[in-house]
């Protein structure tokens, strides 16, 4: 059963968990440093706040994305270390950890005051409508997910 990021308690929880990371924090698997990491994990809210940064996918790929990756990214199973990322997840550059981790932050405030009900038949950028639970499930995942890689 994934946790409700909606929820202030289970919300406060992964800002702690991110406030613990360093710098230096190393992954315990994949590519990616501690900064390209919460840049990582801001994408999928920027796909919601800030949704010019990023290009739609066109009908047909959304039709793939709907029939093979959203029941993997909205279900209650947790992710598989080292699955394969979408291209625009994918950070190489250098980035700012200060600056991303405050971004992140700032983003999991935002949702989680707006509050389920918000999110509650609200089209993604990638999957078409999703319910309240589907839209817990994947924020919740994802960061969990990353805050594991960084061990914290």
């Amino acid at each position: 059963m994934v946790k409700n990021i909606f929820e202030n308690a289970v919300s406060q929880d992964i800002i702690d968990r991110i406030n613990s990371l360093e710098p230096q924090s190393k992954p315990q698997w994949g590519k990616m440093n501690v900064a390209q990491m919460l840049a990582h994990c801001n994408v999928t809210y920027e796909m919601l706040y800030e949704p010019e940064k990023h290009k739609k996918p066109n009908a047909f790929f959304k039709f793939i994305l709907k029939t093979f990756v959203k029941k993997v990214v909205t279900n209650d199973v947790a992710y598989k270390q080292n699955n394969k990322t979408a291209p625009q997840f994918i950070i190489t550059d250098s980035r700012d950890f200060e600056k991303e981790k405050g971004r992140l932050v700032e983003y999991i405030t935002r949702t989680q005051q707006l509050g389920e009900s918000h999110f509650d038949g609200k089209e993604s950028h990638s999957f078409g409508v999703l319910d309240k639970s589907e839209w817990n499930n994947m924020f919740y995942k994802h960061l969990d997910h990353h805050l594991k890689q960084f061990g914290v």
